[in-house]
């Protein structure tokens, strides 16, 4: 009996289904998920340091053995193999179920943990318990709902990492950003942070950057760095150097790429993990719209937070430092009109009008906030005590958005959910990288074929093809500069670079063959 063809590419293989070694793969890496779901029922294992390792061994396998199938022996390239006709990757039933499931766990990690067996008071039980053993290694205590979410963590970035390797192995950019996301991942969010629990220091991810730590200045946390000695002190100023100093040299010389696809934890598993859905990402103009406003208004809400929870800090301990609150929530007014004034005065003509009432409405929105609190008659309306902003901060943003919304639903949404909508380091860095890097993708208009792989497979929703018919650097505030584009290209039309500001944001001249209008192009030439 032949086989359908239902690959509609002229050139592309049949989506054929999963060969025999796929299939016991899939099911040695479901074993290694089963034991972890008969430690959630409470089946209480005669050796739980064996039966963790068995169970993450397994899952390793699983997908090591899964990938190295589908990719090795095979020439390089990109091979998506059917995305479009798949349940899981086409928002079928399976992608929904999985989105939901995922979400579900989420919901338990945050809200619920003592579901999964965390006792704060006595002996952790159910799947943390079998975490337990890992746990007091690397950093002396029993495990909680979150030691256990960042082992699964980092073992989805390292195996899943293995496979993206393995797909874009043709590309030598892929490669390098790829193990640098999984060197970071393991090192400076797992390892280092647990190492710092055990030897008694505060527990800081050191490339965990405010406004995205936005626990950074928090009071318990401060007071934890002062009396922490020489490492602590080493810790309060290198996060304080890393947003005005490290961050802005690192954007002006290679964009926002360098954190978002080189360094970040949440761009490293919608790379790895999340690499099967890109595709489903929403380009349409409405959704930029939404995103634009949207994940500036987090931005707004972290500045706010931010301000308000040292504001309170100090006003709870109005002795103990040279610097006082009114004398903080007054240089906070004045940096940021500074800052909006020489935007305004020497970046305008790169502004949007829309994005020129953006900033005007939410710098207002931000002095209005100080300016009625400080002047109401306790002088403390908006500014609740710092562990109420904290608790709304992390269950809208950092629970709601980021973990079940922009994990939970990979599936349904694509994997730069989060990303696009609602990271506020992101918007940061975007602005940067807008208005004062050297990053930019060139496109060569003359080459390009119109077949919107760039486009399909844009994780941030940019429409990439219209840029390259026309010949124009792409310049986004919202490109994290994963290089997708220019890997999936099958022309060599798209090139990441940096170069000088000059003409950063020019179009490129047009050639015969571009899609291009000829009458705009004679009236251009006689202007």
């Amino acid at each position: 009996m032949s086989r359908i063809q239902h690959n509609m590419a002229m050139t592309g293989d049949v989506p054929g289904s999963m060969d025999t070694v796929q299939k016991i793969s899939v099911a040695v890496g479901f074993s290694g998920l089963f034991l972890l779901v008969l430690a959630l029922f409470n089946v209480n294992f005669p050796h739980k340091p064996f039966f963790l390792a068995l169970s993450l061994a397994l899952i390793a396998a699983g997908v090591i053995a899964f990938a190295s199938r589908a990719y090795i022996g095979k020439h390089a390239g990109i091979k998506n193999n059917g995305v479009w006709f798949r349940s899981m990757t086409s928002r079928g039933t399976l992608a929904w179920i999985t989105g939901i499931v995922l979400t579900l766990f989420y919901i338990v990690l945050y809200w619920f943990p003592q579901y999964l067996g965390l006792n704060p008071d006595g002996e952790n039980t159910g799947i943390i318990s079998l975490f337990d053993p890992l746990s007091r290694i690397l950093n002396g205590g029993p495990a909680s709902q979150w030691f256990v979410y960042g082992t699964l963590y980092t073992l989805a970035i390292l195996v899943f990492g293995y496979k993206f390797i393995l797909k874009y192995r043709h590309n030598r950019y892929e490669i390098i950003r790829t193990f640098s996301v999984m060197f970071f991942q393991l090192g400076f969010a797992f390892l280092i942070p647990e190492i710092l629990i055990r030897l008694n220091e505060p527990y800081y991810d050191f490339k965990n950057i405010w406004p995205l730590n936005y626990d950074l200045f928090a009071g318990y946390r401060i007071e934890e760095f002062l009396s922490s000695g020489n490492l602590g002190m080493f810790m309060l100023i290198f996060g304080v150097v890393s947003i005005l100093v490290i961050t802005p040299i690192l954007t002006y010389k290679y964009g926002k790429r360098w954190y978002c696809s080189w360094v970040c934890g949440c761009g490293g598993l919608a790379e790895t993990a999340g690499d099967p859905y890109r595709h489903l990402s929403d380009k349409s103009l409405f959704a930029w719209k939404v995103e634009r406003w949207v994940i500036h208004s987090v931005l707004v809400f972290v500045t706010v937070m931010t301000i308000g929870v040292v504001y309170s800090f100090l006003n709870e301990h109005p002795e103990e430092y040279w610097i006082s609150k009114d004398v903080f929530l007054w240089g906070c007014v004045v940096l940021l009109t500074v800052l909006f004034a020489l935007i305004m005065i020497f970046k305008r003509e790169e502004l949007a009008k829309d994005a020129k009432r953006g900033a005007i409405i939410y710098l207002a929105i931000i002095l209005g906030i100080i300016a009625i609190n400080y002047f109401s008659y306790n002088g403390n309306i908006f500014f609740f005590p710092g562990y109420q902003l904290r608790e709304w901060y992390g269950f809208l943003i950092g629970a709601i958005f980021s973990g079940v919304i922009g994990v939970g639903f990979y599936p349904i949404f694509g994997s730069r959910v989060w990303c696009r909508f609602g990271c506020p380091m992101a918007a940061i860095l975007g602005m940067q990288q807008r208005l004062f890097s050297k990053f930019r993708i060139t496109t060569n208009g003359g080459q390009c074929i119109s077949c919107g792989n760039c486009s399909v497979y844009c994780e941030m929703g940019i429409d990439v093809r219209a840029y390259a018919q026309k010949g124009e650097n792409i310049v986004r505030s919202s490109c994290v500069g994963c290089g997708i584009c220019s890997a999936v290209c099958p022309r060599g039309v798209l090139k990441l670079e940096n170069g000088s500001r000059n003409d950063r944001m020019k179009k490129h001249e047009p050639v015969m063959g571009d899609n291009m209008d000829l009458l705009d192009l004679i009236k251009q030439k006689s202007e």
